[in-house]
């Protein structure tokens, strides 16, 4: 098999991945393989079929990982290519800085804006002894519900243009997701330079410390406000009426009908200030834009009425049990109610009083749902708060929203990161190699997201957007996934004596694809 290794080996090379791992951990003059190399091999693997470390030497035995990296398959058993994870692991924030210069560089990223964000990783193994200094396994809140397993966290910073996640880290997997945006933010300078950056993420970027460090750093940012900053009051005394239609369609609208698309208002409020934990920490005066998504809002008075109904549904159950086995006493039935208010999420709508009859000595319930606390939640559906220190010339409120949708981008290439190449959960020796393999794995989306950055800007040249035959044998705007997913049927024949390898003739889309890319797989190394 050939696929896409020509196409990763020419965008490695671009990057210059190689040489990077290779100075900053060179090997002796006697050794077969370089770091450098093996690097290279592990991010081919997780574009082109992701494997246990174990099992990367048969996959590049059945691939041409000779010919497309000039690297033998038989030297590469777990025992070698853990040794490269260990050698680069001291060097992962040197050698992710310095390929995300080299993308932005060699492919002309604009990375003025950028948007950031986390994701959890979950982990087989107990990891009893941790090495210092590298991203610790333990338990948190893991965004794929498996509290049972142990976690490391992984950010990312996407840059506008095109969705390339220029920047990486690693991080313990209890680690606060607010406590690591300024170490995030210094790192993303760097790669800005000069110009003044735009910093996008998620609630957890709000915190007195961040935003007066970025104000400090001359950094600007957008993220929603969570109700500890704009409380429900704030969004409830909201009206449409007073806010402006902004002219944007979701990407999950974009095929629906105009009548079956969500509706989007903006308002901008007077400035909202932020005082700091001690008295000499200077006031931040803040812009605070109010957003209300007609989806958001339908989806919020959905959620609601599911959970009502399925405690009523409970609280007949439990008035149906009262004085069974079940729930003999009153306390019984003050537990129960405890645990529909917790589980149902209804307690600030519930009132309940569980008694007992002072002639049967049966427990008793009185429960009914305030309908002044459901609608004053009714009242906040589809509302939330913008908070950002652009200046309004920089751009007024429906721009704001803008730039904020852009974070879906984010979340696109966690969906990549944890679909196609494969994250799920990993099991490694010890967690300065699970470190390793993560800034492998992000150099990988890295390749991933240029390589679709790449062939939609050639077909834009040529007055395009989709390719035909891309999927499923029909036009299609070109993705990664699809990208790599046509060009695996590739194939290679090997070299024998004084005969070269050759390749079949690829078919007409392999062929349209490699032209995109500006890719010959002929040029091997």
């Amino acid at each position: 098999m050939l696929g896409a290794l020509p196409v990763i080996a020419g965008f490695c090379s671009r990057l210059r991945i190689r040489e990077l791992v290779d100075a900053a951990c060179p090997v002796r003059d006697v050794a077969q393989l370089t770091h450098g190399q093996v690097i290279e091999v592990l991010v081919a693997n997780r574009l082109t079929s992701p494997a246990p470390l174990v099992h990367v030497q048969d996959w590049a035995r059945a691939w041409a990982v000779g010919e497309a990296f000039g690297t033998d398959a038989e030297l590469l058993n777990d025992d070698r290519i853990g040794r490269a994870l260990d050698a680069i692991a001291p060097h992962l924030d040197q050698l992710a800085g310095s390929v995300g210069l080299a993308a932005i560089e060699a492919f002309g990223i604009e990375v003025t804006r950028l948007h950031w964000d986390m994701t959890s990783i979950s982990l087989h193994g107990d990891y009893p002894q941790p090495e210092p200094g590298y991203a610790t396994p333990r338990f948190g809140h893991p965004k794929d519900r498996r509290p049972d397993l142990k976690q490391v966290q992984a950010g990312i910073a996407v840059a506008a243009d095109g969705a390339i996640p220029v920047f990486h880290r690693a991080y313990d997997g209890a680690a606060g997701e607010v406590g690591q945006v300024i170490g995030a933010m210094q790192g993303l300078q760097k790669l800005a330079g000069p110009h003044r950056m735009l910093m996008i993420g998620d609630s957890k970027l709000i915190s007195y410390a961040n935003l007066a460090a970025m104000d400090r750093a001359g950094v600007s940012f957008i993220a929603p406000a969570s109700k500890q900053y704009v409380g429900a009051a704030a969004l409830a005394g909201q009206k449409l009426a007073d806010a402006t239609r902004v002219d944007y369609v979701a990407a999950r609208d974009e095929r629906k009908s105009a009548d079956r698309r969500g509706l989007w208002h903006v308002h901008e409020d007077d400035a909202m200030t932020l005082a700091g934990p001690r008295k000499k920490d200077p006031i931040l005066t803040l812009r605070r834009i109010f957003v209300h998504s007609s989806a958001r809002a339908q989806a919020a008075a959905t959620a609601r009425a599911k959970k009502l109904d399925r405690a009523r549904d409970d609280l007949a159950r439990l008035e149906r049990g009262l004085g069974s086995r079940h729930y003999p006493t009153e306390q019984a039935v003050a537990d129960r109610l405890a645990a529909i208010g917790r589980d149902r999420r209804v307690g600030t709508y519930l009132t309940a009083q569980a008694g007992t009859d002072p002639a049967t000595g049966k427990p008793t319930l009185v429960w009914h749902f305030d309908q002044s606390a459901i609608d004053a939640d009714a009242a906040t559906d589809g509302w939330y708060a913008l908070l950002t220190n652009l200046p309004p010339e920089a751009a007024d409120a429906e721009q704001v929203l803008r730039h904020y949708k852009g974070q879906e981008a984010v979340e696109r290439r966690y969906q990549a990161f944890k679909g196609p190449l494969a994250v799920t959960q990993l099991y490694l020796k010890n967690n300065r190699r699970i470190h390793a393999l993560i800034t492998v794995i992000c150099l990988a989306l890295l390749i991933f997201c240029l390589i679709e950055r790449q062939a939609r800007q050639a077909l834009t040249a040529r007055g395009q957007t989709k390719v035909n035959g891309l999927y499923a044998g029909r036009p299609a705007i070109p993705t990664g996934r699809l990208i790599l997913d046509a060009l695996a049927g590739i194939r290679l024949i090997p070299g024998t004596g004084q005969s070269p390898p050759t390749i079949p003739q690829p078919t007409d889309l392999q062929l349209h694809l490699l032209d995109l890319l500006d890719i010959d797989p002929r040029d091997l190394r």
